[in-house]
């Protein structure tokens, strides 16, 4: 047989896996991005076959032990990370004041607000936790007009259903004369 892989058939169809103890025929190989060798299924991840070029294109970053800043260092020796960090310093921009961990800002919600977990409200344009990331779970002041102001509008209409079906028993057979403005409140 000729070649790296295939079947006296079909000689260009696939490839072994380069892995010493594999060395299966596999139709779909993998080529690492690391070290450019093929591999199957079981031994594509760089763990399985001990890649020595795993971290080529990972991104590494320092954290200034002034304001807490992550600042990225990909490709820097420790010169350079030393070099980039005290160019942080001295431009102005690290202060101790940041340090301070941002916050949820609905009351007494103490959460923190990492990368990872908070979302902007549309309609205000602030960052809270996930759990007060809806307008009604906060206090929404709607800086922001949403998109041609349908959204808020079927808002209002559903909380004025809402208020109707439950104090009328769900509205059949009565009619209402006099709309009066929802009875539920939000937090």
């Amino acid at each position: 047989m000729a070649g790296g892989g295939g079947t006296e058939a079909f000689p260009d169809l696939g490839e072994h896996c380069q892995n010493p103890d594999c060395k299966l025929l596999d139709f779909l190989p993998f080529t690492c991005d690391g070290c450019k060798l093929v591999f199957c299924l079981e031994h594509r991840s760089y763990k399985s076959h001990n890649c020595p070029k795993s971290d080529q294109g990972s991104r590494t970053v320092s954290i200034c032990e002034t304001c807490s800043l992550a600042i990225e260092t990909t490709g820097f020796d420790e010169e350079g990370i030393k070099s980039l960090l005290e160019k942080h310093e001295r431009s102005g921009n690290c202060d101790p004041n940041k340090k301070k961990k941002p916050i949820c800002p609905v009351k007494r919600c103490r959460e923190v607000l990492t990368f990872a977990n908070n979302l902007t409200c549309k309609d205000c344009g602030v960052k809270f936790c996930l759990k007060h990331r809806f307008p009604t779970d906060h206090v929404c002041n709607k800086k922001t007009i949403t998109t041609a102001g349908t959204s808020s509008r079927w808002n209002e209409r559903f909380m004025e259903a809402l208020s109707l079906r439950n104090e009328k028993g769900c509205g059949r057979g009565s009619s209402v004369s006099s709309r009066s403005p929802p009875s539920v409140r939000s937090f």
